[in-house]
């Protein structure tokens, strides 16, 4: 594994709160088997970096390479052309549902 690998601060990371689980509940699209739930936006966003660095630590110790998602950049063009913000939150959307950006914006449409 290369020098520059990526730390937990680079990736993105949402926190949203679920009434499910009645609390406030951070996620990391590069990671989207991973969550922490908490009482506060600032505790889950802690917990689930904290997660991710330990996630990032076995890796690195076991050679495997991390997700590269956070270190693309988007041109903003897709057949069409959009904010890059909105082709950023499309792309970060696909990956939470485990898909391809083409197969999310097709069903999008389709829907």
């Amino acid at each position: 594994m290369n020098a520059t690998a990526p730390s937990a601060a680079e990736y993105d990371y949402r926190v949203f709160r679920s009434s499910q689980d009645g609390a406030f509940v951070a996620t990391c699209a590069e990671f989207p088997s991973l969550s922490w739930p908490a009482d506060s936006q600032t505790a889950a966003l802690a917990g689930i970096t904290t997660l991710v660095d330990d996630d990032l630590t076995d890796m690195r110790t076991s050679g495997e390479e991390p997700p590269p998602l956070s270190r693309r950049t988007y041109s903003g063009k897709f057949n069409i052309r959009m904010p890059q913000d909105l082709h950023r939150r499309l792309a970060r959307e696909s990956a939470e549902q485990n898909v391809s950006l083409n197969q999310y914006v097709v069903s999008k449409l389709a829907s």
